[in-house]
């Protein structure tokens, strides 16, 4: 399966971005959906993850209340709604896709497939 994520750019704090992640090559629904991201400097983190059927959510700590992951199996398309966003929430937002449901799922070494990135920069 190949990933292309979009909808990043610039925003001020308190404001909100939707990220996209189109699947292609096989259905999305094969795959559990997870958005990762990674700031200058740090560590690949981990932000949220959707089952295949998309009932089961999990997200980081830091993200809960304010981020929503969701999908759209018909359209093979995995969202990331981010509202009430903070100068800490800024990095390169990757999705990732893996046909299993690991317990580890916020484990970047869990999934074997990776979009290219798209850019989140949260003005203070």
């Amino acid at each position: 399966v190949q990933l292309q994520a979009s909808g990043g750019g610039l925003v001020q704090a308190g404001g909100s971005l939707r990220l996209s992640c189109a699947a292609s090559g096989r259905t999305s629904s094969s795959y559990v959906m997870g958005w990762f991201r990674q700031a200058p400097g740090k560590d690949r983190e981990f932000v949220a993850a959707i089952a295949r059927n998309g009932v089961s959510t999990v997200y980081a700590d830091s993200v809960k209340g304010r981020f929503t992951i969701s999908r759209d199996n018909a359209k093979n398309t995995v969202y990331l709604q981010m509202n009430s966003l903070k100068p800490e929430d800024t990095a390169v937002y990757y999705c990732a896709a893996d046909p299993i449901w690991y317990s580890d799922y916020d484990d970047p070494s869990r999934y074997d497939y990776w979009g290219q990135g798209t850019l989140v920069t949260v003005s203070s």
